[in-house]
């Protein structure tokens, strides 16, 4: 994971280059943020951000993977990272 710690606007520029990130403070270890872009076989028709928790995770043992909407405290965060 690099650590440099970003804006929500960098980190949404890394999302859009096909990273993965995290909020540095968040609660929930391992677990990251990614963009989607449907292709011809999604149900989605537009791009859309999710949160995916990897298998193991103390709250999601078998994993999860869900739509995401950044809070204002996100927005406003400066301690984004991206995850490798």
């Amino acid at each position: 994971m690099d650590m440099s710690k970003h804006s929500f606007s960098a980190a949404l520029e890394m999302l859009k280059d096909g990273e993965r990130v995290a909020r540095h403070g968040w609660n929930g270890k391992g677990m990251w943020v990614a963009l989607q872009r449907p292709d011809a076989h999604s149900k989605m028709t537009m791009p859309y951000l999710f949160i995916e928790y990897p298998a193991g995770h103390p709250a999601y043992p078998q994993g999860s993977r869900v739509p995401w909407l950044a809070s204002q405290t996100d927005l406003l965060a400066d301690d984004w990272v991206m995850v490798s």
